[in-house]
């Protein structure tokens, strides 16, 4: 973990999804089993497939499938898997809650002045309804899904574009995040992160990213960070 002077001097703030805002590992590992289920294959433990969670839906199949963090299914095999989890997925999606003290760190960010946004390496199509359902979608200005540009996180493209969006230096943009996607699109950036630890790290534990602070919960950012 990096040592950084705080507080960070930052004007705008982009916020992981999955695993930071939204507790959205039941609803995917259920959709996963339930299409291993479907195609006749034993189901995988929830807390083996939340290992397999901060990549994309489309590799989550792919380690569900394998039982390997980077092995490649037969192409047919994923092929057939894919469109089951997202029938599954689709039912399930919006049931995903809030992390504690996520709404109360969204207000105390708002009511400080800081102008607020959304990363995420899901798609669209779920994200959207997911952060309606939630209560979060007032909160945010700009949703960048994992579909939105030609790359999504760990590629730095998403926080340049919001830092474009928003008008302010990229080293004004603060990434609020829960994994080493997260870690790894923020140093190519070139802006601050901060990362919360009860999210999909693919089990690894966040004091081990090249972070600039490791907070609680979301209550804990605005006490770490200065309005410039």
């Amino acid at each position: 973990m990096a040592f950084t002077n705080l507080p960070l001097q930052v004007k705008a703030i982009v916020i992981d999804l999955d695993g930071t805002l939204l507790h959205t590992a039941p609803e995917l590992a259920e959709s996963a089993n339930r299409m291993l289920r479907d195609m006749g294959r034993a189901p995988v433990s929830q807390d083996l497939l939340m290992s397999y969670i901060g990549n994309g839906i489309h590799w989550l199949v792919k380690r569900a499938l394998t039982g390997d963090m980077h092995a490649e299914p037969d192409a047919a095999l994923f092929d057939q898997a894919l469109p089951i989890f997202e029938k599954h997925y689709t039912e399930l999606a919006t049931q995903s809650k809030p992390f504690p003290n996520v709404k109360q760190g969204l207000d105390a960010m708002k009511a400080a002045g800081f102008r607020l946004g959304c990363i995420t390496n899901k798609v669209e199509r779920y994200t959207t309804p997911i952060l309606k359902s939630a209560g979060l979608a007032p909160y945010f200005e700009i949703v960048v899904a994992g579909d939105t540009l030609p790359e999504k996180k760990p590629h730095p493209m998403p926080l340049l574009h919001s830092a474009k969006f928003f008008g302010v230096p990229i080293e004004q943009l603060l990434l609020v995040g829960d994994s080493l996607s997260d870690a790894q699109a923020a140093r190519a950036a070139g802006c601050p992160i901060i990362c919360v630890p009860y999210g999909y790290n693919h089990g690894e534990p966040v004091e081990t990213l090249n972070v600039d602070a490791v907070i609680p919960d979301l209550a804990a950012v605005t006490p770490l960070i200065k309005r410039i």
